[in-house]
């Protein structure tokens, strides 16, 4: 009668004995792979820019090849974003896009929010959104999954790029320099962008061709 609880005993024993299993480096702490890190690795002036696909608020394709021969802007865009708020409260961002529309310049709007994320919306939503803030981009692109955006590893909205006619990289950064959401800042800003667009059509250098982005972080999917 006493076999089965001297025999539970020796169990209870043996597994309080037992060292528990102790959490590793590699499982709290994840490493990033070859293909992440370069993922996340921006295009330097000179370089050409990435190339992709992507469908606009209105159902069409938009390959950045395709536009060979014509400089192009690309702006990381989040209406609900203070910062972007700034520059399209203030009529800044659409006079600069009618401006470099006038001359012969593609500019694409980049959302690379995902869904349920701040600044995304389903097409028909940002088309209203668009008319409602007055944009005078060529195209809203959607990058939902966040793959365009972060092959140019964009970091903010607005994040702008600036691609010439033979589709290299001239510019990376921020809109201007001054990185607030103050509207009253637009008045005496230094613009990035509008040089770096005159520069490229001259085939001059620009100068600078890189600059701190500023504004939101992009809501990519994982967060990231």
């Amino acid at each position: 009668m006493r076999t089965l609880p001297l025999a539970l005993a020796l169990v209870l024993a043996a597994c309080a004995s037992e060292p528990a299993d102790a959490p590793t480096e590699a499982a709290s702490t994840p490493v990033p792979t070859e293909s992440t890190e370069a993922a996340n690795v921006a295009p330097t002036p000179g370089a050409m820019a990435p190339d992709f696909t992507l469908v606009d608020t209105n159902g069409e394709e938009h390959t950045l090849s395709a536009y060979r021969g014509q400089p192009v802007v690309l702006e990381w865009l989040n209406y609900d974003c203070p910062y972007v708020g700034k520059h399209y409260g203030g009529g800044n961002m659409q006079a600069l896009q009618e401006q470099a529309t006038a001359d012969g310049v593609v500019w694409l709007s980049v959302v690379s929010s995902a869904p349920g994320e701040q600044g995304y919306f389903e097409p028909a939503e940002m088309n209203a959104r668009t008319e409602e803030e007055g944009g005078r981009q060529a195209a809203v692109l959607l990058d939902p999954t966040g793959e365009v955006g972060r092959s140019y590893d964009a970091k903010t909205s607005p994040h702008m790029f600036v691609i010439d006619a033979d589709g290299q990289v001239v510019y990376n950064g921020a809109i201007d320099d001054r990185p607030t959401s103050d509207l009253a800042d637009l008045e005496g800003a230094t613009n990035y962008v509008v040089p770096a667009i005159a520069a490229a059509q001259a085939g001059e250098p620009v100068d600078p061709a890189t600059t701190q982005p500023y504004g939101c972080s992009v809501k990519y999917a994982d967060g990231a």
